[in-house]
C-alpha cells in the first residue's frame, strides 16, 4: 500500500539527482516538481501516483486560482476520500480524459495536434472556431453545441455529461454560473495570461496530462522551443554596435492593428505580442511601455506616435479581404501615415484564416511572419497570417 496519506509536518526541499526537479510535499506524498522554462502562473507537482497542479490567481499575487489533482481513471487505490485527505480544496480530475467540453477554438486546435480530437464531446461559440475538423463534427453529431461560452446551454452540458468543461478565466467574473452546480471538474484556461509567448506556449505540457498526450506535448513544446529560439537569433541580427559599443537598432519600424470604433488598441510592450516585435528586431513605437495587456488610444495618439513608422501590421476579422481602399474608407486620416503612403500595409484576416487557432502555442508561426516581413533577405518565404494589402 503505497503511503500516500501521510502526515506531513516539514516540506522536504531537495535536489532530485539528475531529474532537474525539485523534491516537495503537498499535502500527500512527496512529489517531484517539474520545471517550467517560462510559465510563471503554473506549477506541477508529480507524486507516486497522482499529480498536483496549482495556477496562480492573474490578477491577485500571492493567492492561487486552482489546484487540481490529475489521477488515472484506473487507479483503484486513489478514492475520492482518500485525494480528499490529501487536498480537501483540489479539483479531481481522472485522466485521462475522454470527452471535453472546450470553449475555445485555440484550445480545441491543441487537443487536435496532440492527437486526441476524438477526445472533444463539445464546443462553444462555434460561429468563432475556424476549424473545419470540428464544424464536421458538430454538423454530424459528433460533437455537440452547447451555445455561449459566458453561457452555455446547461440541458446540453447535461446531456453531453463531459469529464470536464474548459473554460477561461477573467477577473471580477463572479464565476461561471449554473455550469458550477453541475460536478464536473472545471479547468480554468489561465495561459492566456501569462506575460511571454513561449510562457503561454508550454502549457501545453498541463493540457497533454489532462488527455493522456503528455510526452507527445513536451516533444512539441522542445520544437517549439528550438524553432522560436532559432527565430530569435535571426531577429538579434538586425542590431549593430555603434562606435561607443551601444546596440542601435537597424530594424524597421511598426505599428499594430487599427480602430475599433473610437479607439485603437495596441500591444502593450510586456504583451507577448510587444515582446514578441522586439524579438523579430522591430523598433516599436510603445516598447518601452510595461504593460501586459492592450493599450486604449485614440486615432491622434497612435498617430503622433507612428505617424513615420515603415510597416503597418494589422488584424481584422471579415468575409472580405480588406484593401487599401476599404481601410481609408474606415477613416480618411489613415492616408496620413507614412506606411499607408508606402503601401507597406499587412493584414491579417482572422475570419479565413487559423491566426487564433495556431499562434497561442506556436509563437514561432508568428515570429516567423514578423521576421518574414521585416527581413525578406533571410529567405523564410511568404508570411502565413499577414498578407500584404493591396
Amino acid at each position: 500500500m503505497r503511503k500516500l496519506l501521510v502526515a506531513v509536518s516539514i516540506v522536504v526541499l531537495a535536489l532530485v539527482a539528475g531529474t532537474g526537479c525539485t523534491g516537495v510535499m503537498t499535502g500527500g506524498s512527496a512529489g517531484d516538481t517539474l520545471q517550467m522554462k517560462y510559465a510563471e502562473r503554473i506549477k506541477i507537482v508529480e507524486h507516486d501516483g497522482y499529480s498536483t497542479v496549482i495556477i496562480a490567481d492573474p490578477w491577485e499575487e500571492g493567492r492561487t486560482l486552482h489546484t487540481y489533482l490529475l489521477v488515472p481513471s484506473t487507479s483503484k487505490e486513489l478514492t475520492d476520500d482518500s485525494l480528499a485527505g490529501i487536498n480537501p480544496n483540489a479539483t479531481i480530475v481522472r485522466t485521462p480524459l475522454r470527452k471535453a467540453l472546450i470553449t475555445t477554438s485555440v484550445h480545441c486546435a491543441l487537443v487536435e495536434e496532440l492527437g486526441c480530437a476524438g477526445a472533444l464531446g463539445g464546443v462553444c461559440d462555434l460561429q468563432y472556431i475556424n476549424l473545419q475538423w470540428v464544424k464536421e463534427g458538430v454538423k454530424a453529431g459528433r460533437i455537440r453545441d452547447c451555445g455561449s461560452a459566458m453561457e452555455p446551454t446547461i440541458e446540453t452540458v447535461i446531456d453531453l455529461a463531459p469529464d470536464a468543461v474548459f473554460l477561461s478565466p477573467f477577473q471580477n467574473s463572479g464565476g461561471y454560473g449554473r455550469i458550477e452546480n453541475l460536478g464536473i471538474p472545471i479547468i480554468e484556461m489561465a495561459d492566456y495570461m501569462e506575460t511571454s509567448a513561449m510562457g503561454r506556449a508550454e502549457w501545453m505540457k498541463f493540457y497533454g496530462m489532462l488527455f493522456g498526450a503528455e510526452q507527445k506535448a513536451r516533444t512539441t513544446f522542445d520544437k517549439v522551443e528550438k524553432e522560436y529560439g532559432e527565430l530569435k537569433e535571426k531577429g538579434a541580427s538586425a542590431e549593430s554596435k555603434t562606435e561607443s559599443g551601444k546596440a542601435a537598432v537597424k530594424g524597421k519600424s511598426v505599428i499594430m492593428d487599427k480602430l475599433v470604433g473610437p479607439v485603437w488598441y495596441v500591444p502593450g510592450g510586456g504583451s507577448t505580442i510587444g515582446k514578441m516585435l522586439k524579438d523579430a528586431g522591430y523598433v516599436y513605437p510603445w516598447q518601452d511601455d510595461v504593460s501586459a495587456g492592450s493599450l486604449s488610444l485614440s486615432f491622434e495618439t497612435v498617430l503622433e506616435k507612428g505617424l513615420e513608422t515603415d510597416i503597418w501590421l494589422f488584424r481584422y476579422n471579415s468575409p472580405q479581404t480588406i484593401t487599401r481602399s476599404i481601410l481609408l474608407s474606415e477613416n480618411a486620416g489613415y492616408a496620413q501615415f507614412k506606411a499607408y503612403k508606402t503601401a507597406q500595409l499587412y493584414g491579417c484576416n482572422t475570419a479565413t484564416n487559423t491566426f487564433y487557432e495556431d499562434t497561442p502555442f506556436h509563437p514561432e508561426r508568428l515570429l516567423r511572419d514578423f521576421l518574414t516581413i521585416l527581413r525578406p533577405e533571410l529567405g523564410l518565404g511568404e508570411p502565413k497570417y499577414f498578407i500584404k494589402v493591396k
